[in-house]
């Protein structure tokens, strides 16, 4: 239990003045040195929106940082929802348990529906702060590490088999390749995030973070007839062993295909470069095809298999009505919300093609939260399983399963980005 706010600490939005300060009371949070340049406060500065910056304040000081910014998220059925992206969010250790980010959540989440921002996204440092909030977890990541002498690939492999090629390209290539591929496959996976051109230089090195910087390789995968249909970014380490043997490591950053054989051909291709002996794969879906693009699957084990992307919901109507559904029906939802937007009855009736969602007065086959809505609005979690955890409650039999053949989707979701 959060002890109560305390009066005298300031919570609203930082000058341009502060803006320095608050960038180093970040790194505070962050428990990284509290030192920024010059270079990068000017860059993240041109890159904020001064209205959507919080700080807490106590005598002067920044204690507390909040930093929200538009994002779009792909639902299922292909749709960019408008949201409003959470980061940045710290509270100094001097200052913990005062209400700070009770204080700079409630304030963000308003102006966001006011800006007609109908759900709210984060990635999660920590798993128990945000449910208190009203976000769920909305997708889940895998990564896997591939022993590349065991995957049983052709060790003579040269150039996919499918007519296609994979070359290597410069930064500023990719910089122009990356975004093509990347909107084309951005509508075709629930989970997928915009990225504005701030990410590409930070990925490509024509902006740079404070801290080390490892100039990846990038290599692009071209069809037969020459379109680019996938991109990756990898960097690699240097190591041999004490028999001159090599041991490196490349650490993939960003793989994305438009197709299977894209895919398989960028694999295929980061595991088959000499001397590499490992791979890690970075973030992938659960559901990733990759251990089955090789003849031993056992090659490629599972290091990290967590939650990720976080998601709010604050308008059910638009949210519910702007994805489609794997079956015809109706179901009426009663949504919990202690913090209030969320909250309502609502008649849901759903088709593949599109929804129709309205508040009503019908009586209620599913409660639940606000935050177990959320889990299931991508598609990444069941009723069952929630019914199983007592986390929602079957007002009428056969709902739960009714629920789960409206919210199912073929693939799981996937968030590909950290932000």
């Amino acid at each position: 239990m959060s002890a109560p706010a305390t009066p005298d600490i300031e919570v609203r939005t930082v000058t341009e003045a502060e803006f320095a300060d608050w960038l180093k009371a970040v790194q505070v949070g962050f428990l990284r040195p509290p030192v920024v340049s010059e270079q990068y406060t000017r860059d993240l500065r041109a890159n904020s929106d001064l209205d959507r910056v919080q700080a807490g304040f106590d005598g002067g000081r920044c204690v507390a940082t909040f930093r929200s910014f538009a994002q779009q998220l792909t639902v299922p059925g292909g749709s960019a929802l408008p949201v409003s992206a959470i980061s940045a969010v710290t509270v100094s250790p001097t200052h913990r348990r005062r209400g700070l980010l009770t204080r700079m959540m409630a304030a963000d989440l308003s102006a966001a529906r006011e800006r007609g921002e109908v759900a709210s996204t984060l990635i999660a440092a920590e798993y128990p702060i945000y449910g208190r909030y009203g976000y769920g977890p909305a997708t889940w990541l895998t990564e896997w590490e591939i022993d590349t002498a065991r995957t049983g690939l052709d060790p003579n492999w040269s150039r996919p088999a499918d007519g296609g090629r994979v070359d290597l390209v410069d930064p500023a290539e990719a910089a122009k390749l990356g975004p093509e591929v990347f909107e084309q496959f951005r509508p075709t996976r629930a989970g997928a995030i915009s990225r504005d051109r701030r990410w590409w230089d930070l990925a490509t090195g024509a902006s740079r973070r404070d801290g080390p910087w490892t100039e990846p390789f990038f290599a692009v995968y071209r069809t037969a007839d020459g379109d680019p249909a996938g991109i990756v970014a990898y960097t690699a380490d240097e190591r041999w062993s004490d028999a001159k043997l090599p041991e490196n490591t490349a650490t993939v950053k960003g793989l994305i295909g438009l197709t299977p054989q894209a895919d398989r051909a960028l694999w295929h291709y980061v595991c088959s470069i000499d001397w590499i002996r490992t791979v890690r794969t970075g973030y992938r879906a659960p559901d990733d095809l990759l251990p089955q693009y090789f003849p031993n699957p056992r090659a490629a084990r599972i290091v990290t298999h967590a939650d990720f992307l976080w998601l709010r919901l604050l308008d059910v109507v638009r949210v519910l009505e702007a994805r489609t559904y794997a079956a015809e029906g109706a179901l009426v939802l009663e949504v919990i919300d202690d913090s209030g937007p969320a909250a309502g009855r609502y008649l849901l009736e759903a088709s593949g093609t599109g929804a129709r969602c309205t508040p009503t007065t019908r009586s209620a086959e599913l409660t639940l939260n606000a935050k177990e809505l959320a889990s299931l609005y991508l598609g990444d979690e069941s009723v069952a399983r929630l019914l199983a955890l007592g986390r929602v409650t079957e007002e009428r039999s056969g709902a739960a399963a009714r629920a789960d053949a409206l919210f199912r989707t073929e693939g799981r979701p996937w968030c590909p980005d950290m932000f």
